[in-house]
């Protein structure tokens, strides 16, 4: 846990020290499956953490997989419609307990990626879409990491359907070693207040030479200030071959 309290006081550090005035239109990438369909504005940073993530599967053999994870990614907006992306989970827990046989524990870092995001200019301000490319090197701890270079490319549309309700469309091919994967996910997303928003969403991944995965799940955000954001977010499994279930807190930071 060592590792989680310095993220902690990084995190909070930078918050203590971010400027109060943001941009109007500031959208953070977590919580949730996809990312938000905008990007940073020119010279704006912002740090967004998982405190951390937690995710749960019994398998069909009665495996119990329990892993904790401290994800990290930074963002840095370049222009008006471009941002550089970095991120990982330099901290994660796994603990896997086969049926009627001791447990087994190991900690490590994840891998580490690269990203470029790209928001695409249209007529109208109802819609928004974002292009995300990124590259994941398989830097991580041997249970932690993809074991490949990973490649992939991302799609987020949004439709503003009135002040208060927004409906978004996420897209994303991965490919790397000797698997592809796809997924999608809809989601709808309500503003309660000025600072508070609710989310449903539903996931759906397919990787070619193994069974589908389904998910749906829910998540609450809330602007503690205009430059930080908190996050509490859950998903649950669909079928047999999904994670059981899929859990969060995290904190995002944005500052000049």
């Amino acid at each position: 846990m060592r590792c989680t309290a310095l993220l902690l006081s990084l995190v909070f550090s930078t918050a203590a020290s971010a400027q109060e005035d943001a941009p109007p239109e500031l959208a953070f990438d977590r919580p949730g499956i996809g990312f938000a369909a905008s990007t940073l504005p020119r010279g704006g940073v912002a740090l967004e953490a998982g405190l951390p993530s937690f995710s749960r599967d019994r398998d069909a053999d009665g495996v119990l997989s329990t892993q904790y994870s401290a994800d990290l990614a930074l963002r840095i907006g370049v222009s008006s419609h471009v941002e550089l992306q970095a991120f990982t989970s330099p901290w994660n827990h796994l603990r896997v307990a086969p049926r009627d046989a001791p447990a087994a524990r190991s900690r490590g870092a994840g891998d580490l990626g690269i990203g470029l995001k790209v928001a695409l200019p249209l007529p109208s301000d109802r819609h928004a879409v974002a292009l995300l490319a990124t590259t994941t090197f398989a830097t991580g701890s041997r249970d932690f990491s993809e074991g490949a270079t990973q490649y992939a490319l991302g799609a987020s549309y949004e439709y503003e359907v009135s002040d208060r309700w927004t409906g978004a469309l996420y897209a994303n091919v991965t490919r790397g070693g000797s698997e592809d994967s796809v997924t999608w996910a809809p989601s709808l997303s309500f503003a309660a207040t000025d600072t508070v928003s609710t989310y449903l969403e539903a996931g759906f991944t397919h990787t070619d030479g193994e069974p589908s995965s389904r998910i749906a799940g829910a998540g609450i955000t809330w602007m503690a200030s205009p430059t930080v954001q908190l996050d509490a977010s859950f998903d649950v499994g669909l079928d047999d071959d999904s994670p059981d279930t899929q859990a969060g807190l995290g904190v995002s930071v944005y500052f000049n």
